[in-house]
Parts: structure tokens; C-alpha cells; sequence
């Protein structure tokens, strides 16, 4: 009997133990489902958002369209139904590229990472805002020459770089402002890119939990994210899992500037 009273205590500690692990082993393979289904659904979010901003570019680059069909079913001289059937063709041909980047920012498919020109992702997440910075009153200053390339998946880079420019416009609404994207060679082997603008800024307490999800800026700015306040966390999980890192800097009222650092050549 006193045997049994020595073990009985410990055998229902082992079994406590067991159990307290078991609903760890489940907790920690829901919170995996939780990520994973916010990395799928962050995409979708980010073409609602630029699907969004592209409904009114649509109608301006549509109204071209109708404008000089119009006129080519009308028009008796052929040279001028055959130039105005080539104006419709060329802006048709915009507004296809500009659906064809929208929905390449949503697509789901397994990282590739290969040796891609900086320059043209940043030219590819420009495109992707469907919107000439310049109509806002935003000027575009760039410093990212041609010859730098950076081991990573294009796609998954220009889905950063797109949430970058698109937090700094929404930063510098009803502003006039400057975004300044810049890159250069690291001392530790990686490329830093910094993306600064002169929007409104975040204070300090929400500059701590930037990239938290769910966090998302008072005033609708820098930290963005949209309305879920995903965008900024998934940035830095993308960045992670290329190998780099992204930190965030800011003065209320003066900008935000943000940091990024990547392999320059393959691991």
C-alpha cells in the first residue's frame, strides 16, 4: 500500500505532463494552420487592394478605347481607321499588362529563388500600382542601377516592394511628397535597399510593433497593411526566408524610412 502511495502521485503527474503536451503539440499545429492561411490569404488581400485603385485608371484608359473605336467605325479614310485602330490596339495593350501584374501578384506558387535585377522588380511593383505616382503628387526618385542583382524569387520580392510604395503613398495622401528608393552594396555581402518617403510618419509606440500582425497605422499610413495590418508582417517573413532582414526607422510628420538587406548572390 505505501508502494502505491509513492508512485500514484507521479504516475498522475506523468500523465498531466502528457496531456499538457499533448494540447501543445495541437496549439502549436493550429497556430502553423493560422500562418499558413494568412500567408495564402495576403495575397488576395493585396490584389483587392490594387484592384481597388486600378477601378478608376481603368475608366480613364478605357475611355481612349471606346473613343477611337469609335471613331475607326466611322471614319472614311482609311489611313486615319487604320491609326486609330492602332491607338485602340496600343492601349488595350496596356491595360492587359496591367491585369497580367494584378493577378501575378496573387498567384500561388512555390518560391524560385535565381539571380534577379533589382531594378526590374522595382520596375514590375511600380507598374503593379496601376497609378502615375506623379498624378498624386508623389515624385518617384530612384537610385537602383542595373548591373545590381540579388538572389531571391521575383515575385515574392515585388510583392514587398509593392506594399512598401503602396504604405508610402497612402503616407503622403493629400500631400505633396518624395519616395526615394535606393541600393547599394553591403559590407557583409548583401545588397541594402532603402525605401524613405515624406508622408506623415509614425510615432514611436506604433514603430515598435510595426511588423505585429494585426497592427495598422492610426493614421492609415506608413505601418499600412491594408485593413487587416497583414501587409508588414508578411514582408518580413518573405525578407526572412530570402536570407535578409527589413527594419523600419521614422520622425512623425517628417517620413518613414524602411531598410531591407539581401543575399547579393546565391547562398
Amino acid at each position: 500500500m505505501a508502494r502505491m502511495l509513492r508512485t500514484g502521485p507521479q504516475g498522475s503527474s506523468a500523465g498531466i505532463d502528457s496531456a499538457l503536451r499533448l494540447q501543445l503539440d495541437r496549439a502549436e499545429a493550429q497556430i502553423a494552420t493560422l500562418r499558413f492561411q494568412l500567408r495564402q490569404a495576403q495575397p488576395l488581400a493585396t490584389l483587392g487592394t490594387a484592384a481597388a485603385m486600378l477601378a478608376h485608371e481603368f475608366n480613364n484608359l478605357m475611355t481612349p478605347v471606346v473613343a477611337y473605336a469609335r471613331f475607326a467605325v466611322d471614319a472614311d479614310d482609311e489611313a486615319l481607321r487604320v491609326k486609330a485602330l492602332e491607338m485602340t490596339l496600343k492601349q488595350t495593350v496596356i491595360i492587359t499588362a496591367m491585369c497580367d501584374r494584378i493577378i501575378g501578384l496573387a498567384v500561388q506558387k512555390p518560391p524560385e529563388h535565381e539571380s534577379v535585377s533589382l531594378a526590374d522588380v522595382l520596375d514590375e511593383a511600380v507598374a503593379s500600382l496601376g497609378r502615375d505616382l506623379a498624378k498624386d503628387g508623389i515624385t518617384l526618385k530612384r537610385k537602383v542601377d542595373d548591373s545590381i542583382r540579388v538572389w531571391a524569387d521575383a515575385r515574392h520580392l515585388q510583392q514587398v516592394f509593392f506594399n512598401l510604395l503602396l504604405n508610402a503613398r497612402r503616407a503622403m495622401e493629400d500631400r505633396r511628397g518624395l519616395i526615394c528608393v535606393e541600393a547599394q552594396p553591403a559590407s557583409n555581402g548583401h545588397i541594402r535597399i532603402e525605401f524613405r518617403d515624406t508622408g506623415c510618419g509614425i510615432p514611436q509606440a506604433e514603430l515598435e510593433r510595426i511588423f505585429d500582425p494585426f497592427v495598422t497605422s492610426k493614421d492609415g499610413g506608413a505601418s499600412g497593411g491594408g485593413v487587416t495590418g497583414l501587409g508588414l508582417t508578411i514582408c518580413r517573413e518573405l525578407i526572412r526566408e530570402h536570407g535578409g532582414t527589413i527594419s523600419a526607422s521614422s520622425v512623425p510628420g517628417q517620413g518613414t524610412a524602411f531598410v531591407i538587406e539581401l543575399p547579393a548572390t546565391q547562398p
